[in-house]
């Protein structure tokens, strides 16, 4: 096996960081929810979620860039009419989880903050193992 550093390895490597970043976020809140509502603090969970903003949308934005980038890194002919309709769904998944996302942080609404945090959390964890099924 060789190593070698191109700017394929480049680009791959801040798409798996910037979606890590996105969906393990994610997942690292909702453990922490939980705990941030029971310390008592006024507003710490909100606090926690703005914080976590800070981080998350640049994520989001690179990882939307570099599967941009990924795409077009695909030579077409060699890509079967399976692979590109995996990707349409996975591109779908993805546009979902970022719009629920930010309806998510702008809405005061219990019911559709539960709502969008679900659906973006899920849509963001099925466009990611559509990308790894891509890889493969």
């Amino acid at each position: 096996m060789t190593a070698s550093l191109s700017a394929d390895t480049i680009r791959i490597f801040l798409h798996v960081l910037a979606v890590t970043v996105w969906l393990g976020g994610q997942i690292v809140m909702l453990a922490l929810l939980p705990v941030l509502r029971g310390a008592g603090v006024e507003g710490l969970p909100a606090k926690a979620a703005q914080a976590f903003q800070r981080v998350a949308w640049p994520a989001f934005a690179v990882a939307f860039v570099t599967g941009i980038w990924n795409i077009l890194a695909v030579e077409m002919a060699d890509a079967s009419s399976g692979y590109n309709a995996v990707f349409g769904i996975k591109f779908l998944l993805v546009i979902v989880s970022g719009a629920a996302a930010w309806v998510h942080s702008k809405t005061d609404n219990p019911a559709v903050r539960g709502a969008t945090g679900g659906i973006g959390f899920l849509a963001a964890l099925v466009a990611m193992f559509l990308g790894y099924v891509m890889a493969h």
